[in-house]
């Protein structure tokens, strides 16, 4: 049973339709060219653009959805008015737009265009006169131009017709072409002959996608008007229906109304299923294939810059609201503008992401587009099937699966997934210019085609009713009937939009399980911290939503560089404000939407398996979601009010075939109360169910709220304004959005890197890994091309601030004095002190330094190079203010209203830039792997103590975290070797030798520097102990821990500055070579515990850490406050030292003591019961250090010792031997009674804490392993 449904005409918010709207040419202003077109006057009049107008649209106004003049006319007709002649093809045309409002919330416009004849005697004067003076123009121009004219020296006007020539069309440059009457002809008019028409469109506004309704809608009124018989009721009778009488379908129903020619079906999804997406995206994914859709969606994910080219309209709308459909539950947060005609080009210039698309003229290319952002920008050729994504965009997780599985979707419904398919037309209208039957020939089978619709049809009468659509066809019923559609037809393209949409609804749900594999746990990690709306509000931007390292901690490996960029675009930071505000209001439509699915997934599937380790699944819900709508497409559930007749005067709504007729505005204007209003406003009082319809109006109101304060986005409905003011106020708004990006990513950097460093330190927690600094260096560089392209009129290649470098460095190159050298890298100039920085390069030495690397990067790549080099030297906003300087580059390369021109932003800009200067980052060094870096070390020794250096004869060998440099040999007489090699990246050991050439061959070393020349950083080795045999623990081989000291140090500031450096060798002056053994035993026993608890702990620290954000290994074990150092002060306390040894005290001395003892027969049957249960404890004492003291390397008694601490935690062997050693009978003579070695206790508490190590794996450096074969 089908229930009848009706609307007010005051409840605007539940119609169907908001607006009908008629735009053609107005015959009292007469013809005004379209200036904004970018069309010339070299063009034929009859194939220029003139403006079009609106001649009316019903009703005046509404509540909540204005009317705006100027954007809809411009959106239905993008190319203003279109006139052609009988010679033309006059097809109608169907497109669509929408029109996005400041709240988020979209208004869709459906047109159909169509040419009338013009009747206007002044249209069609006005036209002529154009002509004739195109006319004479040109072959005044061709005559000028020809070899025999007179001299160069004519006229501006005649001179200029080379270049005018040179643009026409070919159409034109024939008929153009020395002849001297061009009648009948492409591009010609003549009224004498020629009948002129002019493009008139006919457009439905409404509130929800409901393409296939409105498109019939549309072209059954078209029919109607172009019909040689006059269609049942006036035209007005339908209009007012479809405006006030024809509501919105409830959610999961479906309504049938009535058009001129027959009914008219929509359908709307149920509250469980996805929003409602009727463009084609069987076309979409026809046109490009599946391989570029997914890329295409992957750019839109990321929020890159995307621009649709198309010659059709409505390719370029059935491509993004495609795309836009499949992000659910995300939301596009950006300029969203589908269709861009000609005078809102300048929005091209937004240095935001948007998503838009602009019309390719007849025989334009690519490289004609003049394109300020390129660098981040994915251009889609719809026509060419090609998409141009930026560069290094992540793939897609588990791309591969899910390209599969869309490929298999598509085949089931017979489309080719490769793409590129010739798919029906969008735009033509297969309408008819002359029907005298309606839309059936025959009543009985319209009615038979209702009740199929209905599903009132058993399975006899379908029978019957299959077997006369047969006859039909037998009996030659697949021609038209006087232009009417066949039964064939009907069934047909029912049977096509049926496909369509089950194909839509099937692609939606892969994509959609996709994010729920994705985000399917999101709610464990949003962290709700304010305790009411207005404390979160008003605290936005210093807090953190959402737990993105623990999120990025548990994904798989490869899909993390795909999310760690997600996770930073405004559409899934809206997503997460959403999930927060949800506590203290209703939830937005498509999260709750999203939410109650993932919780009905979560009560089917109870497997508990490690995101890490997940395998692809396909989407279940398939046929599910497909049959829903099947249902409602193939019954309706209400059925709208019929059209009727209206009060309208007499004489009014005469049909005339091929001319629209002037509407009468009195009974469309919403307002008049005839009997049939009446009725459906009563019955609506009467209707209970009424209440929940308001109470959804109340929650949409609430929502947009919501949306108001969760989102600070430009104002969308002011970006269709062409008004000089209104642009003027938008590039305003793009140059405080600009500043105000700068300020968060400079400000989120800085946070992230600030709690990175704390962790370090061993301050807090991680929350952060390599992969999310990388993207936020992205980001960064992301910015700096939108800054630089925004008013840019003057590029080379597609980098925006690459191309202004290039300029800079020609600019700087003609004002360089000859003297210098192009190829310096500047440290030529430099002199050395002791342990001094080096000058760093310069803004075009860094330039030249990129230009040389052998990566072979792109100019957007070498952009970024540039940027990640200047960022890691803390050179930035220096170098930017210095490329800035050059006041009249900057007004050749850019418009009036662009940012960099804007002196006081442009200021504060640079100003957040700077204070990236307060943290390290090592972001070049570690992306650019394979490049060769130039590096100096110099070797400082302790002057007042050491004989001279020129006795020694040193080398050193330099490790990293990419490798190694060799041993370089030192050459004599010097402290300095200057050499290149493969990037080592941090660098984080270095062996400092040399050979034992004469008694003389000795130094105490200070320490050792190492400079990267072309980053700046530099290292520090400390070392405070001597090189040499016969002194200290006579090494002649010493393994030094680096520390990177900080290269933001201003020339005047004359101390190091920026973050605390990391922990060093553990000898960092001669205190620790020189002091005396009291000092040692006075520390206490609590102090000694505590360290080698809090070295024990940083270890575990380590390995609990993802693998992006672990530390040096090194550091924490030979550094200071590590390990080694940690375990020699515990063996060292309470030591007797006077008793045993006359000079300095190693703990090495000890340990081979003990070993001797070990192997003298009487000490070993001492021991035996000692011995701990795990393996020969003993036997693997013996043998490590006897083969520690077999190595060839002589790295002395301290370096001995650290070897054997780290090969004893390698081997899991370190917690076993402690315990042995404070077994023997050496160590009560050794020690004094206080000492911790002989505190049983404090030997098993260390042995406890060793212990818990064994269950991680330790790999050590070669620097420390070299030479020991275990």
């Amino acid at each position: 049973m089908n229930g009848t449904a009706g609307s007010s005409t005051g409840s605007a918010s539940c119609r169907f339709a908001h607006y009908f709207v008629v735009c053609g040419v107005d015959t009292e202003t007469g013809l005004e060219p379209d200036d904004g077109a970018g069309e010339g006057f070299e063009q034929s009049p009859i194939r220029r653009s003139f403006k079009s107008k609106v001649l009316v649209h019903y009703p005046e106004n509404t509540d909540r959805n204005p009317f705006n003049k100027d954007a809809v006319n411009m959106l239905c007709m993008p190319r203003g008015l279109s006139f052609c002649t009988q010679a033309d093809r006059l097809d109608p045309q169907f497109h669509s737009f929408t029109v996005s409002f400041d709240d988020g919330t979209r208004s869709y416009g459906f047109v159909h265009t169509f040419y009338e004849e013009v009747t206007s005697a002044q249209i069609i004067t006005a036209m002529q006169t154009l002509y004739q003076m195109h006319h004479v123009e040109h072959h005044s121009a061709l005559s000028a131009s020809s070899p025999s004219s007179s001299s160069s020296t004519s006229s501006p006007s005649t001179s200029s017709m080379d270049s005018l020539m040179s643009s026409l069309d070919e159409s034109d440059a024939e008929s153009l072409a020395g002849v001297s009457s061009c009648l009948g002809c492409a591009g010609s008019f003549d009224p004498a002959r020629d009948t002129l028409y002019v493009s008139k469109a006919l457009c439905l506004l409404t509130p929800l996608p409901f393409l296939q309704a409105a498109r019939q809608f549309l072209s059954q009124l078209h029919q109607a008007v172009s019909s040689q018989s006059a269609p049942p009721l006036p035209l007005e009778s339908y209009i007012h229906n479809i405006l006030y009488e024809v509501p919105l379908p409830p959610p999961g129903r479906s309504l049938r109304f009535h058009g001129v020619q027959g009914p008219i079906l929509c359908q709307r999804p149920g509250p469980g299923e996805l929003p409602l997406g009727e463009y084609s995206l069987g076309e979409a994914f026809s046109l490009l294939g599946v391989d570029n859709m997914v890329q295409l969606l992957t750019c839109a994910l990321l929020e890159t810059q995307v621009l649709l080219y198309s010659q059709d309209y409505q390719r370029l709308m059935t491509v993004a609201e495609g795309v836009s459909t499949l992000l659910f539950p995300f939301q596009w947060q950006h300029i969203y503008l589908p269709i861009v005609s000609t005078p809102l080009h300048h929005l091209l210039d937004a240095p935001v992401p948007f998503l838009m698309g602009i019309q390719r003229r007849v025989g334009a290319q690519r490289s004609s587009l003049h394109l300020p952002h390129e660098a981040n920008l994915c251009f889609v050729d719809i026509d060419n099937h090609c998409v141009e994504a930026p560069e290094d965009l992540p793939v897609f997780p588990d791309q591969t699966e899910l390209i599969q599985e869309l490929s298999e979707v598509l085949l089931r419904f017979g489309l080719p997934p490769q793409g590129g398919a010739i798919t029906k037309s969008t735009t033509t209208t297969n309408t008819t210019t002359a029907t005298t039957s309606p839309r059936l020939s025959s009543l009985v089978l319209e009615d038979l085609m209702e009740d199929r619709r209905n599903g009132n049809l058993g399975g006899e009468e379908l029978a019957v009713l299959e077997r006369l659509q047969a006859l039909a066809c037998r009996c030659g019923g697949d021609k038209m009937s006087d232009g009417g559609k066949t039964l064939g037809h009907v069934f047909e393209e029912e049977e096509e939009e049926l496909k369509d949409a089950k194909l839509n609804i099937q692609l939606r749900e892969v994509f959609a399980g996709r994010f729920a594999s994705m985000f399917g746990r999101y709610e464990e990690f949003v962290i709700h911290s304010a305790l009411d709306l207005d404390s979160w509000l008003s605290n936005r931007e210093g807090t953190f939503s959402f737990d993105k390292g623990s999120f990025l901690s548990v994904q798989p490996a490869a899909h993390l560089h795909f999310l760690s960029r997600f996770l930073e675009t405004s559409m899934f930071s809206s997503f997460v404000d959403g999930k927060v505000i949800s506590r203290w209001a209703d939830r937005e439509p498509q999260q709750q939407l999203f939410d109650n699915r993932l919780e009905r997934e979560r009560l089917y599937d109870t497997d508990e398996e490690d995101p890490r380790n997940w395998c692809y699944r396909k989407c279940t819900s398939l046929f599910e979601s497909a049959q829903a709508i099947e249902r409602r497409m193939l019954k309706a559930d209400h059925t709208a009010i019929h059209p009727h007749l209206l009060d309208m005067k007499i004489g009014q709504g005469r049909h005339q075939p091929g001319y629209f007729p002037k509407l009468q505005a009195d009974v469309l204007v919403g307002q008049n109360s005839n009997k049939w209003s009446s009725r459906v406003t009563a019955s609506r009082r009467s209707n209970p169910k009424r209440s929940t319809v308001t109470g959804q109006s109340g929650a949409d109101t609430e929502q947009k709220q919501k949306h108001t304060f969760a989102r600070k986005n430009l104002r969308q409905s002011k970006l269709l304004d062409m008004s000089p003011q209104a642009v003027t106020q938008t590039h305003r708004e793009f140059v405080d959005g600009l500043l105000s990006e700068c300020r968060l990513k400079t400000k989120r950097m800085l946070m992230e890197r600030m709690g990175k460093e704390s962790v370090e330190l061993g301050q807090g927690e991680a929350n952060i890994t390599g992969l999310q600094e990388n993207t936020l260096i992205h980001g960064l560089c992301d910015l700096l091309e939108r800054t630089w392209g925004h008013g840019l009129q003057l590029k080379q290649g597609k980098s925006a601030l690459w191309s202004h470098l290039l300029h800079y460095q020609a600019a700087q190159g003609k004002s360089e004095t000859p003297a210098e050298s192009p190829g310096c890298n500047g440290s030529d100039q430099r002199t050395f002190d002791d342990g001094a920085l080096l000058l760093r390069g310069t803004l075009t030495q860094d330039m030249r330094f990129i230009q040389t690397m052998s990566e072979g990067l792109s100019e957007v790549g070498q952009a970024r190079a540039w940027i990640h080099l200047a960022l890691e030297k803390k050179m930035l906003s220096q170098h930017l203010k210095e490329l800035l300087t050059n006041q009249e580059l900057l007004r050749q390369l850019y418009k009036p209203h662009a940012f960099l021109l804007c002196e006081e932003e442009r200021e504060q800009f640079l100003f957040h830039l700077l204070s990236l200067n307060t943290v390290d980052y090592l972001c070049f060094t570690r992306v650019f792997t394979s490049i060769s870096i130039p590096y100096r070390v110099v070797i400082i020794p302790m002057k007042k103590l050491s004989i001279a250096m020129a006795t020694v004869n040193p080398w050193v060998c330099v490790s990293g975290e990419m490798g190694d440099s060799g041993v370089r040999q030192i050459p004599k007489n010097t402290q300095e070797i200057y050499f290149q090699c493969k990037n080592l990246g941090r660098l984080s050991t270095l062996q400092l030798g040399q050979e034992n050439s004469g008694l003389l061959a000795k130094c105490l070393i200070d320490c050792v520097m190492v400079y990267n020349e072309i980053t700046g950083h530099t290292y520090k080795f400390p070392c405070g102990r001597w090189l040499g045999k016969g002194v200290g623990d006579g090494s002649l081989e010493r393994v030094l821990i680096g520390q990177l000291l900080s290269p933001g140090v201003e020339e005047d500031s004359g101390r190091w500055t920026g973050t605390p450096p990391e922990l060093a060798s553990p000898s960092q002056s001669v205190r620790t070579v020189l002091g005396s053994l009291g000092s040692r035993s006075r520390m206490l026993p609590v102090e000694v515990q505590e360290d080698m608890r809090e070295a024990a702990n940083n270890l575990v620290k380590h390995f609990h850490k993802p693998e992006q954000e672990r530390g040096n290994l090194t550091v924490l074990l030979c550094g200071e406050g590590g390990l080694v150092l940690s375990l020699e002060k515990f063996l060292l306390h309470g030591f007797k030292s006077n008793r045993l040894f006359q000079r300095n005290v190693f703990v090495w001395d000890f340990v081979e003591k003990a070993v001797v003892s070990i192997e003298t027969a009487d000490q070993m049957g001492d021991l035996h019961g000692s011995t701990l249960t795990k393996g020969p404890p003993v036997d693997s004492l013996c043998h490590y250090v006897n083969a520690i003291n077999a190595s060839p390397r002589n790295i002395g008694k301290e370096g001995k010792f650290q070897l054997f601490v780290c090969l004893g935690l390698r081997d899991r062997l370190l917690s076993q031997w402690l315990p042995l050693l404070a077994a023997f009978p050496l160590t009560a003579r050794t020690y004094e009674d206080g000492a911790l070695m002989k505190d049983r206790a404090a030997v098993h508490s260390l042995s406890r804490i060793l212990h818990t190590l064994n269950e991680f794996t330790i790999t050590l450096e070669t620097a420390l392993v070299k030479g020991v074969d275990l």
